[in-house]
């Protein structure tokens, strides 16, 4: 008879620690560009993981969809300069709370969905002056190029 109650505080601890179910799969950044130590605007950039692509002109707010892969930023402005770079997703304390109230199920769909990791809230992108990019060795392969 006590059972009931018991198992039904038990499902909701463990439901608590569950970040797919207290946390969205998408997050707000800012994107800024930055060139000679300055911020530089009208840049086009493309940023994209395994869940989606998103293209903006600096500087810009948008939302993009959560995931526990890199975030990768590719931006040019002609005559100005160009960049591209990774950021990587961090896990939140959720992750890791639900790691141990699911025995391991909730962090698995965690890090399928998103929902349990974060990329920074500001994204600064260090560009490179234009010339530097015709002087450099040529891009590795799968580079996407303006």
């Amino acid at each position: 008879m006590y059972l009931r109650p018991a198992v039904a505080v038990g499902l909701l601890a463990i439901l608590a620690g569950c970040a797919s179910l207290t946390e969205s799969t998408e997050q707000n950044v800012l994107v800024q560009t930055v060139l000679d130590h300055r911020e530089i605007a009208g840049v086009g950039c493309v940023l994209y993981n395994d869940a989606g692509k998103w293209f903006v002109t600096t500087p810009a707010r948008l939302t993009l969809r959560k995931s526990s892969g890199p975030l990768r930023i590719d931006c040019a402005k002609n005559g100005k300069g160009w960049a591209y770079e990774k950021v990587d997703a961090r896990a939140d304390g959720n992750l890791w709370g639900n790691l141990a109230l699911t025995a391991g199920v909730g962090y698995i769909v965690d890090k399928n969905t998103g929902a349990g990791y974060d990329y920074p809230a500001v994204l600064t992108v260090v560009m490179h002056p234009a010339q530097e990019k015709e002087e450099g060795p040529p891009p590795a392969a799968g580079v996407t190029l303006f």
